[in-house]
């Protein structure tokens, strides 16, 4: 008897199981089958949370079997900090991505926030930039936050500040929230999980104290996991992100992902301008001028390298 197919969104995932929401409403925990990890995805984990899937349950065990993905609309990806030549979906099919941002315990880095950024901008994924802890920082710190919210606000991005701890700016994050599947990002002590317990107090995710030999966070999600929020839309957790490694864009393409530098870029002299060297760059005339930042100039340059360095990035994000 040949076995019935069923449909249902991914909503956690530990890597070798993915607990899937049929669309019934039963919750199935499920695998994936072995010749759908050989269809040419060179990715760590061909499935991710947020993705519809096809499957099989089997009539012993219960246990279901992945047997197709549906077409993704869109993912973030990054290279794996394992496997070089591979990549890994952090989530599929969302609507926008919330990066926290935060000034120090820990020090978010704009390499590693522009990084971010430029890869949502690559797979059309609108972020949100959420700059967390703002209870904790000494009136230099705050100085420091209003130069990096300008920068990302005159970029194009909505920012807002926050403190999850005791709630200050989380009523105006909850409205653009609202009604959307939203990833949520960061490095491991941003305070993702405190962030999530307030917006979802069932969600009863787990949170641990920054370090105070390294001033960094610890990791406390280890899976990815969807929340659904009260009212309508869902959050995606996933577990810390020390760093990104984009998956390969290409030279012509970094700048199309800094949508400041993109913006200038109409005005260089020369088409196919890097940026670097040629005469006549609007971009670099912006740079001279005070009127494009350092550190988004900076990190772009850090995102040429990576062609150099023969990363990986799918061609399709399926």
């Amino acid at each position: 008897m040949k076995e019935a197919v069923a449909h249902g969104l991914v909503v956690k995932s530990t890597g070798s199981w993915q607990t899937v929401l049929s669309d019934n409403g039963d919750t199935v925990l499920c695998k994936v089958k072995g010749n759908l990890r050989l269809r040419g995805l060179r990715s760590t984990n061909p499935v991710a949370v947020g993705d519809g899937v096809s499957f099989v349950v089997g009539a012993n065990n219960g246990v279901g079997w992945i047997c197709d993905i549906d077409e993704r609309r869109n993912a973030i990806i990054r290279r794996s900090p394992n496997l070089s030549k591979q990549s890994h979906i952090l989530a599929a099919n969302i609507d926008q991505a919330a990066l926290l941002f935060t000034i120090a315990r820990p020090e978010t880095t704009t390499t590693f926030a522009d990084r971010f950024l430029a890869a949502a901008e690559a797979y059309g994924v609108e972020t949100l930039v959420v700059f967390n802890k703002i209870d904790e920082l000494p009136p230099e710190s705050l100085a420091q936050k209003e130069v990096l919210r300008k920068t990302y606000e005159a970029a194009g991005y909505r920012c807002y500040d926050i403190s999850a701890l005791d709630g200050t700016g989380v009523d105006a994050l909850r409205e653009v929230l609202q009604g959307k599947l939203t990833l949520l990002s960061g490095h491991s002590g941003t305070g993702k999980s405190t962030l999530l317990n307030r917006l979802i107090p069932d969600a009863h995710a787990r949170t641990a104290p920054i370090s105070e030999v390294h001033g960094q966070g610890m990791h406390t999600t280890t899976y990815s996991t969807l929340y659904p929020l009260d009212g309508g839309g869902a959050l995606i957790d996933i577990p810390g992100i020390k760093g990104f490694g984009t998956v390969d864009f290409k030279i012509a393409e970094v700048s199309h992902y800094f949508r400041e530098i993109f913006a200038l870029s109409h005005a260089c002299r020369y088409g196919g301008c890097t940026h670097t060297h040629e005469p006549g760059c609007a971009v670099r005339d912006a740079l001279q001028q005070g009127r494009l930042p350092h550190s988004r100039y900076a990190s772009y340059l850090s995102m040429l390298k990576d062609e150099t360095e023969s990363k990986y990035r799918e061609k399709n994000i399926q």
